[in-house]
């Protein structure tokens, strides 16, 4: 399996950003070719400090090569192009690595 781990930062309007991401972000992320699973977290701390990022979201792929290929797809494409409609995507922190079995 294959990741992809996307954190965002904190935004000026939290609720504006998480109705754009849930109703129109992550559906599109949700249809990248080959798409394991998809999964995002609003994020919070224990003790109710201010958490490092606002939203993590985590896609998971068979492969490498099947995550290559879908984030060069145009589905990839308009994916990554949608991002400037609710963040700015220099803020976006992308990490990918195989996943280590427990």
């Amino acid at each position: 399996m294959y990741r992809m781990i996307v954190q965002y930062t904190h935004p000026a309007d939290p609720d504006k950003f998480l109705a754009y991401y849930r109703d129109v972000h992550a559906p599109l992320a949700a249809g990248l070719p080959g798409l394991v699973s998809l999964d995002w977290v609003a994020c919070e701390t224990l003790d109710g400090s201010r958490a490092p990022h606002f939203l993590i979201a985590t896609l998971t792929w068979n492969s490498k090569a099947d995550a290559l290929a879908a984030l060069g797809s145009p589905q990839g494409k308009a994916t990554t192009a949608d991002l400037a409609n609710f963040t700015d995507p220099a803020t976006v922190a992308v990490d990918f690595g195989e996943v280590n079995p427990g």
